[in-house]
């Protein structure tokens, strides 16, 4: 049994890839940081389903404590699926924006993709397969009004996940990014109503965490050992 871990595993997006995985018969680390509780609901609906799940809690931006927790992990299997899908938001436009803004926001996005993928590498390449999946965003392509921390952040994980694509094409691990739009969840639904999402997705709806999670399950696959270095958009025709 393949293990794989999700951080920001407890979020609506980071939950519905958990469980797609989990039904694929994958051993699912679900990941947070503070929201353990929820984490541990979505490990254990996993099992009641028939899968095989456990929670896990560390600061994917404390690179000390994420190295310990991943060794942990792998000392009870390798991890050679990855989807870092932890990340937050503090809006507001640059000239208002607070340095500890900026450094947070990249911290968990950013520096967080490092401090999880690095260590796993080597594990993963002894293996000769492996999945690098980063959850990136629509604003990571055309950027967004008080944002430029989060655009930022998002952009920089296109431009690892093609030169870790190159690094490790020979090895059998692919490494891929997915940039969900508007998706439905707690977090959006106060920002985007329905006129808003009439006027910026053609599908004139927003997309699903579960639609996300479908392309999750496509790239951890088999069935894309030959697509790597790319940035899928999932985001109704936006752009």
């Amino acid at each position: 049994m393949k293990r794989a871990l999700v951080t920001g595993g407890s979020g609506a997006i980071g939950a519905a890839i958990c469980r797609k995985l989990g039904a694929d018969g994958l051993y699912v680390y679900v990941h947070a940081n503070t929201a353990i509780a929820r984490a541990e609901e979505v490990a254990r609906a996993i099992v009641e389903a028939g899968g095989a799940a456990s929670a896990i809690s560390f600061d994917v931006a404390n690179a000390d404590a994420t190295a310990s927790a991943i060794r942990a992990m792998n000392a009870e299997g390798v991890i050679q699926i990855v989807v870092n899908n932890a990340g937050i938001h503090s809006d507001a436009v640059m000239a208002g924006m607070r340095h500890v803004q900026w450094a947070n926001v990249l911290d968990v996005t950013l520096n967080g993709f490092f401090n999880v993928t690095q260590p796993l590498l080597m594990p993963m390449i002894g293996k000769r397969w492996g999945r690098i999946i980063n959850v990136s965003s629509v604003s990571g392509l055309v950027g967004n009004r008080g944002q430029v921390n989060y655009s930022t952040a998002k952009s920089g994980l296109h431009g690892a996940t093609k030169s870790l694509s190159l690094e490790l094409a020979s090895r059998g691990i692919t490494v891929n990014a997915i940039a969900p739009g508007i998706i439905a969840s707690p977090m959006s639904e106060p920002v985007f109503d329905k006129r808003a999402i009439d006027q910026l997705v053609p599908m004139r709806r927003a997309g699903t965490p579960a639609e996300v999670a479908e392309l999750a399950s496509f790239l951890a696959s088999d069935r894309a050992a030959y697509i790597s270095g790319q940035i899928i958009s999932i985001n109704g025709g936006m752009i």
